[in-house]
């Protein structure tokens, strides 16, 4: 059976970079809500513009919105089979929407914890860098660019360092990640599809482990 792979993670722990991989490697599709979103900005379907309405409001998109979105995301063509989720669900009345979504389309969900000692995301946070139009990411503490400041696969482009990567809103973000996330770890813990990566690595290193843990879990062929 096809899967919906859970990818859960703190900010920094490389969520997006481990989808990227198995998407690449594995053709395996990333559905990322921040993709969607930024989607959403320039559409032109109903949906995309009560997300615009909201999101021009200073508003907050609720859970159900959100989760259309994933729905009508996940209904293309490319997600027919297993696909990796990033970003959802965010808390465990998202992963009760999921269930009926996993149930719709007649597919299993594993649940993958990227977990990273918090000392060493703070580091890969305050270091993080990326390219404005591809999205790759860089750090200055271990994995710098080729030349300092710009993108590899865009040399013109100046990399950008986000206005909230800095010490101490980090260990605000870590802390409310900690505090927001604890319900939906043992969400689903208690169902046992919980699968923890230590992800204090290597990115090569993380996605063997996380390639060794779905292909244990059926996951993956």
């Amino acid at each position: 059976m096809s899967r919906i792979v859970v990818l859960i993670g703190a900010p920094g722990a490389g969520k997006g970079t481990q989808a990227r991989l198995l998407q690449s490697r594995l053709g395996i599709p990333q559905i990322s809500t921040g993709d969607m979103f930024r989607e959403m900005k320039t559409a032109a379907t109903p949906l995309a513009k009560e997300v615009q309405r909201i999101m021009d409001a200073g508003e907050l998109v609720s859970d159900e919105i959100t989760f259309e979105m994933v729905k009508d995301r996940t209904s293309r063509e490319d997600c027919r089979a297993t696909y990796v989720l990033d970003g959802f669900p965010r808390t465990p009345v998202q992963a009760e929407m999921l269930e009926s979504l996993a149930k719709d389309q007649g597919k299993e969900i594993s649940a993958v914890l990227i977990d990273v000692p918090f000392e060493q995301l703070e580091q890969r946070l305050t270091g993080r860098r990326n390219c404005p139009v591809c999205g790759e990411i860089y750090n200055i503490y271990s994995k710098a660019p080729k030349v300092e400041g710009f993108c590899d696969l865009h040399p013109e482009e100046k990399l950008v360092h986000r206005s909230d990567d800095t010490t101490e809103m980090v260990k605000e973000r870590l802390e409310t990640y900690q505090v927001n996330t604890q319900p939906l770890l043992d969400y689903y813990e208690k169902s046992e599809r919980l699968l923890k990566i230590d992800a204090g690595g290597t990115p090569e290193e993380i996605y063997s482990a996380l390639e060794k843990a779905l292909a244990a879990n059926n996951a993956i062929a």
